[in-house]
């Protein structure tokens, strides 16, 4: 089998952010709009009246200290609470399309090759712009790749299925060089209006170059060793949003066609069902957590990741152990477990294994140990 490397990865970082304190002000402000309007009813006991969110309680629950968005007004606007995106014409890139582009030229420069030297591209991601034609063909047809390009969505773990997928592809010979990228609009989706997950997610795209080890140019990547997926269907992270929406016009803009989450159960149920995964990966490999430099896990929340990692190295995890990117950027789904291996790579030296994990919906999780070459 051939051996296949990680020699580049790209990050695209919105320009416009959003601080806890400035999200908090915007709900808050709704929170008091809706109480004011609502009084008579809440004051029956016909409606329950919200509370205010802070940003003492979002950092403590979460982690997260600001995020990035592709649109901060409307977002922040208490009338609107959504990012406010216009359509574009056909004619033009999608937006989507357009963040997988300035990722992937980062990912193409440390990679030290260009664009036509690509034989497949996989957009895959939590939420896509459209049904089709794929994004993925669109980010192909812009950077004039030849080959083939498709879209994949399994959530959270987007990223890390699609790495598998890409290796599969150069191990059988189907492609000699993959592009994988992952061109998160989570805030498209997040619901404002939610206490409980108005914080989670942000905006961003990240991108990875994946290539038969015998023509990598960059020969200080990352040799991919081995990698394990797993899936198992859960409600407790949905989102309805889809195509039949429309044959259902009573329900069309119910909260489920946003984000929702049980939070308490998912940290219960996938923090001890990660933490055995990653175990399980590395004896599978001949390998104990000992060996591990670093693990690159899902940016979903803080407290999760701790639990993981100490019940994987028996101890509490220092930062160089599990880089955290969370505070800057907060959720940004599939792209998340790859902000942190782009940001926290760089010091690896020859020989040293990390892993990158990512969970979420579905359930679904993915493992990829990898090993600095050189």
């Amino acid at each position: 089998m051939k051996q296949v490397v990680v020699t580049g990865t790209g990050l695209y970082t919105p320009e416009q952010s959003i601080s806890n304190d400035e999200l908090v002000a915007s709900y808050n402000a709704y929170v008091d709009n809706f109480n004011a309007g609502n009084a008579a009813a809440i004051e029956s006991g016909e409606v329950e009246a919200l509370t205010h969110s802070a940003s003492g309680f979002i950092e403590k629950a979460s982690g997260i200290k600001n995020r990035y968005v592709m649109n901060k007004t409307g977002i922040l606007d208490s009338n609107v609470m959504t990012p406010q995106i216009e359509e574009r014409p056909n004619e033009a890139p999608s937006l989507q399309a357009e963040m997988a582009i300035k990722a992937t030229h980062q990912a193409l420069e440390e990679a030290g090759i260009t664009a036509s030297d690509i034989d497949a591209v996989i957009v895959s991601c939590s939420n896509l712009q459209r049904a089709y034609p794929a994004i993925s063909i669109e980010v192909q047809s812009l950077l004039g790749i030849e080959g083939f390009a498709f879209d994949m969505n399994v959530a959270c773990s987007s990223a890390t299925f699609g790495i598998q997928m890409a290796r599969d592809m150069v191990r059988s010979g189907s492609a000699k060089r993959v592009l994988m990228v992952n061109p998160e609009i989570c805030s498209g989706h997040l619901n404002f209006r939610d206490r409980d997950s108005h914080f989670i997610f942000g905006d961003v795209c990240t991108a990875v170059i994946l290539e038969d080890a015998e023509i990598a140019k960059n020969k200080s990547g990352f040799e991919i060793i081995d990698t394990k997926l797993f899936s198992q269907f859960s409600n407790n992270i949905r989102n309805n949003f889809g195509f039949l929406n429309r044959a259902a016009e009573h329900a069309r803009d119910d909260k489920d066609k946003l984000f929702i989450q049980n939070g308490r159960k998912v940290f219960r149920e996938v923090s001890p069902l990660v933490a055995t995964m990653i175990t399980e990966h590395l004896a599978e490999n001949g390998l104990e957590a000992q060996d591990l430099r670093r693990m690159w896990l899902h940016q979903a929340n803080r407290n999760m990741n701790d639990f993981i990692v100490k019940k994987v190295l028996g101890y509490e995890p220092e930062f160089d152990q599990q880089p955290t990117v969370l505070d800057e950027y907060a959720n940004t789904s599939s792209a998340g477990s790859i902000i942190a291996f782009h940001k926290y790579k760089q010091d690896f030296k020859a020989g040293e294994t990390g892993v990158i994990c990512s969970f979420g919906a579905g359930y679904s999780a993915g493992s990829v140990i990898v090993r600095r070459a050189g």
